[in-house]
């Protein structure tokens, strides 16, 4: 069985003079959840759009589940399920109905159709809610209605587009594991966009960072984490300068930054270095008040290789989408 289930050829999408998508070739695995990083304006959803047949790419192309997305539109799009990022239920029907809808929608068997809404109903954890009028849902039951109605037509990939924005924390659990089971459970590639750092981190096996249409690093976060330097020692102490002779003195880093009374120490793997900073300190008669250790996260990498905090960048935008939803969730 070939282990590549997309596949992009010098994809490029223009318009008029604006590169959207610059010459972007990239491959992923069968059961993959791929994470699509990247700013405003990075290239993102043109991408997504072209690989869901949405847009039609200027120059390349891309297979999907062996199918190509120009030749093969039809089945490309057989092959996909798409949550969207703004909510796309109907309120004024119930989960079963919606699920229905759409079931005669995708084409999926009137044979099939009963046992299919009951099998998504009950990974999505919604059985006891079928019969219940969306209007009545929270954030999260919706969204994973929304998952529940894209799965219905046994897809090879699903696309989830800001899976979990506008919702609580318990609730953006709950939709992490339910694509962790999905994966598993359907065998399932899921392509994942996000600007929640923690939660690409956390569901992704890789992850692409685009900025100005091309993608400028992949990898595994780990591996994308320890690849951009030190971690970091943050001290608070009435001596910091004093301090900052001391460690310097004795070559433990060079990568010392003093602001007030904190002070921050770059060093490689902090916890085997940490006792002798300490110890360093205690020699020297300095009075440590606290010790914090700062290991580098997926904002240090965005940072690190686009020169912009993704979390600053989009919370503007991100909460003028919350107040949207809330507006139509109260309609």
């Amino acid at each position: 069985m070939n282990q590549i289930i997309i596949e992009t050829d010098n994809l490029i999408k223009k318009f008029g003079s604006n590169i959207a998508v610059d010459n972007i070739s990239l491959s992923i695995k069968r059961g993959e959840v791929f994470g699509l990083l990247g700013p405003n304006g990075a290239g993102k959803t043109t991408l997504l759009s072209m690989l869901c047949t949405i847009l039609k790419p200027t120059s390349g192309t891309a297979r999907i589940n062996g199918y190509d997305i120009i030749r093969d539109n039809s089945m490309v799009r057989k092959s996909i399920g798409i949550v969207f990022q703004d909510p796309s239920v109907d309120t004024d029907m119930t989960a079963r109905e919606n699920l229905q809808m759409h079931a005669d929608l995708y084409g999926v068997p009137v044979s099939e159709q009963k046992e299919r809404i009951k099998d998504v109903l009950n990974l999505v954890g919604l059985s006891d809610k079928a019969e219940d009028f969306l209007n009545t849902y929270s954030g999260g039951m919706r969204r994973r209605l929304e998952i529940a109605r894209g799965l219905l037509h046994y897809p090879r990939v699903l696309f989830l587009d800001e899976p979990t924005i506008g919702l609580d924390p318990r609730s953006r659990e709950h939709i992490w594991d339910y694509i962790r089971m999905l994966r598993k459970r359907e065998d399932m590639t899921v392509i994942l966009t996000t600007h929640y750092m923690e939660e690409a981190d956390r569901l992704c096996d890789r992850i692409a960072i685009i900025d100005r249409g091309k993608i400028i690093i992949l990898d595994k976060p780990d591996v994308l984490k320890g690849g951009i330097g030190k971690d970091t020692v943050i001290l608070i102490t009435d001596e910091p300068d004093k301090l900052q002779t001391v460690l310097t003195g004795e070559n433990i880093s060079e990568d010392i930054r003093i602001s007030g009374r904190e002070l921050k120490v770059g060093v490689s793997h902090a916890n085997l270095l940490l006792p002798k900073i300490m110890e360093s300190a205690i020699k020297a008669g300095i009075r440590i008040e606290s010790v914090t250790i700062s290991n580098p996260d997926m904002n240090d990498v965005f940072i690190h290789y686009t020169g912009k905090n993704l979390s600053d960048d989009e919370t503007r935008e991100r909460t003028g989408r919350v107040a949207m939803m809330k507006r139509r969730r109260a309609r």
